[in-house]
């Protein structure tokens, strides 16, 4: 399988470039690796983070079912 690549060129704060070369270079790995597994993570985690809708829907009923129990409970 060809992975297919697309060249990136952004600007980035020159201590937080020069903090991922020296996590790659004490690695033993190239910058574009390193650079690479740090978004793959990125995108991971914040995919994981969004509960799916139905569980939302459930959750939202819940709450406005149990409301008043809620206010009990606070008081």
């Amino acid at each position: 399988m060809t992975i297919q690549r697309e060249r990136l060129s952004n600007r980035v704060d020159a201590e937080l470039v020069a903090a991922l070369r020296e996590l790659a270079r004490s690695d033993g790995r190239r910058f574009n690796a390193v650079l690479e597994d740090a978004i793959r993570d990125y995108v991971a985690a914040h995919m994981e983070q969004k509960p799916r809708p139905s569980v939302m829907a459930h959750f939202k009923a819940s709450v406005e079912k149990n409301h008043r129990l809620g206010e009990l409970l606070a008081r």
